[in-house]
């Protein structure tokens, strides 16, 4: 299967990351939370620039900027915005600027998508994402409000898939979510029931920061590829996400 081409026969790479954090004009400092997220984004974005191409993709999982008014997320999504490659974005549970899907389109810098239990053709695969919940398990049952919004976000991912199989094809698809959908002991969820029967190749996700990186499982099961890709768990680099023929769906 061939890929498509940044215009200069360079196929398309795809990376991805989450969590970036921006301050939302309030110039939050991430080092509160560890000396590791010193100038974090001003190192992520330099092994943006010395890796991503013009016609590569970048896909971010969620938790952009700490902005709670739309106005206020502008800056930080157009400093994404400069950096190379097209940028696909999933709603995080920080994102609280993130309203009306339209609102945040409107707003978005040349090159940039965003996804809302929807999908999206990449050219060489298909993406698409919504932001997931919390899941139950084992010592951890979910309150009845959580459970409501678990089951409408496995109803929303399915959504999304079904909109992603008409788009592919033979195309693999990636899946987005900004929480995990799965844990390094609890890996039979809604979340991956769902993702098990569209033939996905691999998933993002996010969320999962200091001793909580240590319960995301990444690494492949029932074949498909899971990505923690918090960025404080790449040390604030980028994942490349290798692009597969789709499997076969159950």
């Amino acid at each position: 299967m061939g890929c498509a081409s940044d215009g200069q026969g360079s196929p398309m790479r795809l990376f991805a990351i989450a969590d970036l954090h921006l301050p939302g004009g309030d110039d939050k400092p991430m080092d509160v939370f560890g000396t590791h997220w010193e100038d974090h984004f001003d190192r992520i974005s330099a092994d943006w620039q010395a890796r991503v191409g013009d016609g590569d993709c970048v896909l971010i999982a969620g938790d952009i900027t700490w902005a709670m008014q739309l106005r206020d997320a502008v800056p930080d999504l157009q400093a994404i915005g400069a950096l190379p490659g097209r940028k696909v974005f999933v709603k995080g549970n920080h994102d609280y600027w993130w309203s009306s899907l339209t609102q945040v389109r409107g707003v978005l810098p040349p090159g940039c998508a965003a996804l809302q239990h929807s999908a999206l053709d990449l050219g060489p695969c298909v993406v698409c994402g919504t932001r997931g919940w919390v899941f139950p398990t084992g010592d951890a049952p979910l309150s009845a409000e959580d459970d409501k919004i678990y089951r409408r976000e496995v109803q929303r991912l399915e959504l999304a898939l079904q909109e992603a199989r008409k788009l592919a094809g033979e195309r693999p698809i990636i899946v987005m979510l900004h929480y995990p959908p799965l844990y390094v002991m609890e890996r039979d969820t809604g979340f991956t029931r769902t993702l098990q029967k569209y033939g996905v190749t691999d998933v993002v996700y996010g969320h999962l920061h200091g001793a909580g990186i240590r319960i995301g499982f990444s690494g492949e099961d029932h074949g498909i590829r899971y990505h923690l890709t918090s960025c404080d768990s790449l040390d604030f680099h980028l994942a490349e996400i290798p692009l597969t023929e789709k499997k076969q769906t159950i």
